[in-house]
């Protein structure tokens, strides 16, 4: 899996580093950061959960 953020489109809910905090943190700003942008297979999930429920789609896993 590869994950990527949409800094653009971010609108700092923080739902992303709260559902997956060892992948997602937030800056100074409130905006998404990707910290582990090829998790390992036990974290996959919580990116994918963190994905659906990103409010405005910055989220996205490829897998």
């Amino acid at each position: 899996m590869h994950v990527t953020a949409d800094r653009t489109v971010c609108v700092g809910a923080g739902l992303c580093a709260l559902t997956a905090p060892e992948v997602f943190d937030q800056d100074d700003d409130g905006l998404v950061t990707v910290l582990t942008p090829d998790p390992a297979a036990a974290l996959h999930r919580g990116a994918r959960q963190a994905g659906r429920l990103c409010p405005s789609g910055a989220i996205r896993t490829v897998e």
